[in-house]
């Protein structure tokens, strides 16, 4: 089959699947509910995130209705221009590039020969995946802040509620301190909306969880549901959170001081020590062939 054809064809389900996905009455209230009440805010809600594409897109931080679509013609558009970068090669670059190669001794040039012949389909992949690098790059960088800014918030969390603040008043101060560009900022914003829309505290905390998917965050809102429904202290169990997340950030930073020699070993063999082992047999070894040199003159003579 023509691989522009299959490309089509291919961009063609992608969009009809995207656009298949259905969204109910209640969520697309709850959604105009969200946009007029904070227009700044990017609002999630689970309806939406129906289906493993919008559902990724969305824990990296894409959350506009057409993410999806823009993502699957990202993807559809790299591939075109992989495509063609691909036949430009193939026609312009692949004949001078087999003939340099193949004066190779061996095997090697017929394996260099074979790879440069697979460019085009190399350069085909590499740019079709462009918009999913892009896409894993965005939630590796929100994962980071987001547990960046967990531990700091908890203890804010913990501080507030001991001096008598609630959670939801506590939660504003916060948000007005840290700024709502931050990850984790934003997505407790969007918590106070799901809760000023009318959902359950409860279900709204669980949202919560599953919008972001991060471990920790995990723990602290399954904490928050328990005590909610246990009608145990906000406070303990908001400082317990946060004794709990410090002592996970210590194990870690031990685990992680503990892999260290590990992994200085391989940089340490390839590059300090072949240097080392030059600057110090260098002397020695010149001064040997000099004196063997000099007793092969000797013994020729």
């Amino acid at each position: 089959m023509n691989p522009v054809g299959l490309i089509i064809i291919v961009a063609t389900l992608c969009v009809a699947y995207v656009a298949g996905t259905s969204w109910s009455v209640r969520h697309r209230a709850l959604r105009r509910l969200y946009a007029e009440m904070d227009t700044r805010v990017d609002v999630a809600i689970d309806g939406w995130s129906e289906g493993r594409l919008p559902r990724w897109l969305s824990r990296a931080g894409y959350r506009a209705p057409n993410a999806p679509a823009l993502f699957v013609a990202a993807t559809a558009a790299g591939a075109g221009v992989g495509l063609v970068v691909g036949q430009i090669y193939r026609l312009v670059l692949l004949a001078p590039l087999v003939d340099m190669v193949s004066s190779a001794p061996g095997s090697t040039g017929d394996l260099l020969a074979a790879i440069l012949e697979g460019g085009p389909w190399i350069l085909f992949l590499a740019a079709g995946l462009v918009p999913t690098l892009v896409v894993r790059t965005a939630r590796r960088s929100r994962v980071r802040a987001i547990e960046q800014d967990l531990p700091l918030v908890l203890e804010l969390f913990a501080t507030m509620a001991e001096a008598g603040l609630g959670f939801d008043a506590a939660l504003s101060k916060i948000a007005r301190a840290r700024g709502t560009d931050r990850p984790l900022i934003s997505e407790f914003i969007n918590f106070q909306v799901d809760v000023l829309a009318g959902i359950p505290r409860v279900q709204a905390l669980r949202q919560l969880a599953r919008r972001v998917d991060i471990a920790s965050l995990t723990r602290f809102t399954s904490a928050l549901i328990q005590a909610e429904q246990a009608g145990a202290s906000m406070a303990e169990t908001l400082q317990h959170q946060a004794d709990d997340l410090r002592q996970r950030r210590r194990e870690d930073a031990l685990l992680q001081a503990q892999a260290l020699p590990v992994k200085l070993v391989f940089p340490l063999v390839m590059c300090f020590l072949p240097g080392i082992f030059v600057s110090t047999l260098a002397p020695v070894i010149s001064q040997m062939i000099q004196v063997a040199n000099s007793v092969l003159r000797s013994t020729g003579r």
